[in-house]
Order: structure tokens, then sequence, then C-alpha cells
């Protein structure tokens, strides 16, 4: 082989390897620069969480500032609580989420009142192990009426529902079941996966799907009528004795939806529920016209005038439970913070606090 050609061979080779080289470089150039703005991306990502979370919880604390001060205002005066305060008027929320300042980003606070919601531990007479009668009626009414309003729940028996309800939250396992269609462990141990009953109150409304009765249907929220856990708490434990608790199930009627005052309200009247709730809204010139301080005003709505005077133990018209949704959005990305309070005293110094039930970062 001449001398030449081995020169061309060997320059073909330097080459060949040097476009190696090169290509190895340009690869691990671009896998390193991917790995940079993943790298960067979850950097931005992680302050704009942080950022959000802050921004988030700045409108909770603003939220129980502005109940704290509506409970102050409403010492000397009616002591009511209304969807006429300025807590349940997004106007008014808005006009004091003007103080908050942010560079970037922007924030949105609604305030609603836990004991416009039926409370679910108050089905059973706690502590004990019967029904509360009061209790039974309203859900009665209310299943009833999401059954016929809702035509997949046609051939539902709620029954079962509420006997089974009563065996998940009452303290006696396999005593006795509610009824005939009630369930205690020895039904629930049989299911696939096998679980065991409750036999206590519920701390979390998911628990409602897995008692013996409750269809899938009631918590898609289809056709209007809303999932059934917009309508209830488990929230209102109060104390009982000396060392005991229960939860009294009152629902204030100045904040209730139209669905839980048509469970409220006595048979034949529970058309008038959405008349109940133009009237507490009612306004002339920006004012509101009519005055929900008496106990027994929903018998001023028109229709209403022979009404027999509701149950005192399933009513009340004020509130020291709210629950809080504040939603930060910054640059495309949302988180949503959904918490709990309970207004409350404080024991050494008297003065309005508002206490933390629950706080969930979604």
């Amino acid at each position: 082989m001449s001398t030449q050609r081995i020169l061309r061979n060997q320059n073909g080779i330097a080459l060949l390897l040097a476009l190696t080289v090169i290509t190895v470089l340009i690869a691990l150039s671009l896998a390193l620069h991917q790995k940079m703005n993943t790298v960067f991306d979850a950097s931005v990502a992680g302050r704009h969480r942080t950022e959000l979370t802050q921004m988030a919880t700045s409108g909770i604390h603003l939220a129980m500032a502005m109940l704290v001060k509506d409970k102050l205002g409403s010492e000397s005066a009616a002591g009511i609580d209304s969807v006429q305060e300025d807590w349940a008027n997004p106007e008014k929320i808005a006009e004091a989420m003007a103080d908050i300042v942010f560079d970037e980003g922007a924030l949105s606070v609604v305030i609603s009142d836990e004991r416009s919601r039926i409370q679910v531990n108050a089905l059973v007479s706690l502590p004990g192990h019967e029904f509360n009668p009061p209790q039974f009626v309203l859900w009665d009414r209310l299943l009833g009426f999401m059954v016929d309003q809702y035509e997949p729940l046609q051939d539902v028996d709620y029954m079962i529902m509420i006997n089974s309800l009563k065996d998940w939250i009452d303290s006696g396992d396999d005593d006795a079941i509610t009824g005939l269609s009630g369930a205690e462990s020895s039904y629930y141990v049989d299911l696939d996966p096998p679980y065991e009953c409750r036999n206590a109150p519920l701390d979390h409304l998911g628990d409602l799907a897995r008692v013996k009765g409750f269809p899938p249907e009631l918590f898609s929220g289809a056709d209007g009528i809303g999932q059934i856990s917009d309508y209830m708490t488990v929230y209102g434990m109060v104390p009982f004795g000396n060392e005991g608790y229960t939860f009294d199930g009152k629902i204030n009627i100045n904040t209730a939806s139209a669905i839980v005052l048509a469970a409220v309200l006595p048979d034949d009247y529970e058309t008038y529920a959405q008349e109940i709730v133009d009237y507490r809204t009612e306004t002339a010139d920006e004012t509101y016209v009519n005055d929900l301080t008496s106990p027994t005003w929903y018998r001023d709505v028109p229709g209403l005038e022979d009404l027999p005077p509701l149950d005192t133990a399933l009513i009340t018209t004020f509130s020291d439970l709210f629950r809080i949704t504040s939603k930060a959005t910054l640059a495309d990305t949302e988180l949503t913070i959904e918490a709990v309070v309970q207004r409350e005293t404080i024991e050494k110094t008297g003065k309005w606090r508002c206490k933390i039930l629950y706080w969930q970062n979604k």
C-alpha cells in the first residue's frame, strides 16, 4: 500500500473520529440543556407554588379578620348572621382584598356559612344510639326531594341510606341493625375490598360514599341537583355534659340553600324554599329591604303567613362556623386553599378569634 493511500485512510479515520466526538458533544450539550431547562422549570414552578401558597394563605387570614370584625359589630347589633352581611358579599370581600397588593397574580376569596348545611352527625342523638327525631325528618325530606327531582334515583330506597348512616355513626356495632335495611360491620367485611363500619361520627364527607345504600349518582352533581356533599357538613360539634359532646344540628335559615330549606319546611310548604331565598336578598337602591333579625321572619314571606313556627331544635339565625375558599392565580398556575374555621373567644383575654378546624391545599 502506497504512503499516500495510508495517509488518506488515516485522514478519513481522523475525520470520522472528529465527527463522532462532535456528535457526542452535541448530544451531551442538548441533554445538559434539556436538564437545565427542566431544573429551571421546576425551580420556577416551585417558586410559583410558594408564592401561590402565600397568596392563598393571606386570603384565608383576611377572611378570618372579616369574620372577627363581623362578630364584634354584631355584639352591639342583632347578633345574627345572614347573607346580607359583608362576609357574604363578594363585592365587600373584594374591597377588603384591595388592601392586599401583589406584584403579579390574582386572588379570590369566598366565605360561606357552614351552618347553612345539614350536620351529618346530628342524625344520631349523641351521646347515644338513637335517631335524633327532627334530624330524621330532615333527612327523610331531603332525600325524598332529591329522589323525586333526579330521575336516575327514582328507584332508590332512601330509607336504606338513612338507616345505614345511623348505624355507621352510632357506637353499637352488630348489636342490632337499624330497621330491616341498616348495616353494621358484618355487612361491610363481606365487600371487596372489605372494611369496618366506622361506629363513630364522620370526620370527612367522603365517608358517605362508603355507607350502604348511597348511590354514586348522589356524588355526581348531575341535572343541577348538586352533590349531596354540597348540603352536608361534618362540623358543628358542641360540648355536652362535663366531658361529652354532641351535634346540635341547627341550620341557619338566614344562609341555607333552597334545597336545605325545602327539607326544613313542613310538608306542602317545600315549594316556598326559593321564595325564602329571594326574600333574603331582595334589594331596593342596592339596600336590603327585608329584616332578618326576628327568629320567625320567614313567616313574612308572601304565602307563608300561616306557616306554623319551625322547630327551634332544627333552626337558628346565627353561626360561628364558616368555610373559606381562597384561590390564588399566577402565570397560568393556580392553587386553592379551603379552610373551615370556628369563631370563638380566647379564654384568657375574652377576645374573638377564628380557630382553624380544617385546612387543605388543592
